[in-house]
């Protein structure tokens, strides 16, 4: 009898200890998921060289870079932009990334308008080894971007700038009509653009749940089209949201802070987003 008693006694204990093992999935993701893939957007320091956009970088304690094709690089690379590269630049510009500790998975492409122009894109996307491009094609070149982006085995990541500044990405809706017949194409979601145009972050990022590549970290004072960035967390955008979003979708691409305000000393407002976004993971 008193062995049965000590049976009964010790099963709850058992099976309770059990249950301690085998968590909740997407809890125990979330412990791990300690670590966004935060990065800048070398645009936030556009007034600068190349290499001095990446030392700025690197002292806000990223990991990653988003170049953009018409970054005039500096002295260093003959005062060229980003698109006029030849390889021996490319060379060079991968050398500075890796001194820095940063890698460049992802650039801005702004100059392409025509086949020629998106044929040099990816060319130089290849030789900097980046993994896919921010852009906003022109809708008549859907189909021959995503067959170049499937020759070159590098994504398109489709970015939305504002409806007051006439991108037809400005709505989650044109992003999936977009990328429908397109398996190359997915999503780059600006939360700054997206606030700009009257649509609410987190419900953006829901309607392109398993599109999104990448993020654009920023923070805006109204939202309206006449609303002007702040810095992050002091705005109207919901990030605590933004970031039970990003993780029930277990979104693992890179989140780059973008900061398009006091332009020729933003180094602060940059390492400040960087911060705070990383602080909000639970």
């Amino acid at each position: 009898m008193l062995k049965k008693y000590w049976v009964f006694m010790a099963l709850p204990v058992l099976l309770l200890g059990l249950a301690n093992m085998v968590k909740n999935p997407a809890q125990e993701w979330s412990v791990r998921k300690s670590d966004w893939n935060i990065g800048v957007a070398l645009y936030s320091f556009n007034r600068f060289p190349f290499p001095t956009t990446l030392e700025k970088a690197k002292t806000a304690g990223v990991k990653f870079v988003e170049g953009f094709d018409f970054h005039k690089l500096g002295s260093d690379f003959g005062d060229k932009t980003m698109n006029e590269l030849v390889p021996s630049d490319a060379k060079k510009v991968r050398k500075l990334l890796k001194q820095n500790g940063l890698k460049m998975k992802s650039m801005y492409v702004g100059k392409a308008q025509d086949k020629e122009g998106w044929e040099k894109a990816f060319e130089l996307a290849k030789s900097l080894k980046i993994e896919y491009l921010v852009a906003e094609p022109k809708r008549e070149h859907w189909d021959m971007v995503d067959k170049l982006a499937g020759e070159y085995k590098i994504k398109i990541a489709l970015h939305q700038h504002s409806r007051e500044a006439g991108s037809i990405y400005w709505h989650p809706d044109s992003v999936l009509s977009a990328i429908k017949n397109h398996p190359n194409f997915g999503a780059c979601g600006d939360l700054g653009h997206w606030t700009r145009s009257g649509l609410e972050a987190v419900e953006s990022l829901k309607k392109l749940e398993g599109h999104l590549i990448s993020i654009h970290l920023k923070d805006l004072d109204a939202s309206k089209q006449s609303a002007k960035d702040v810095m992050v967390g002091e705005g109207v955008i919901d990030f605590e949201g933004v970031v039970q979003e990003l993780q029930r979708q277990r979104f693992d691409g890179e989140v780059y802070a973008e900061c398009e305000h006091k332009m020729e000393d933003n180094l602060g407002d940059v390492t400040h987003a960087v911060k705070y976004f990383g602080n909000l993971t639970p």
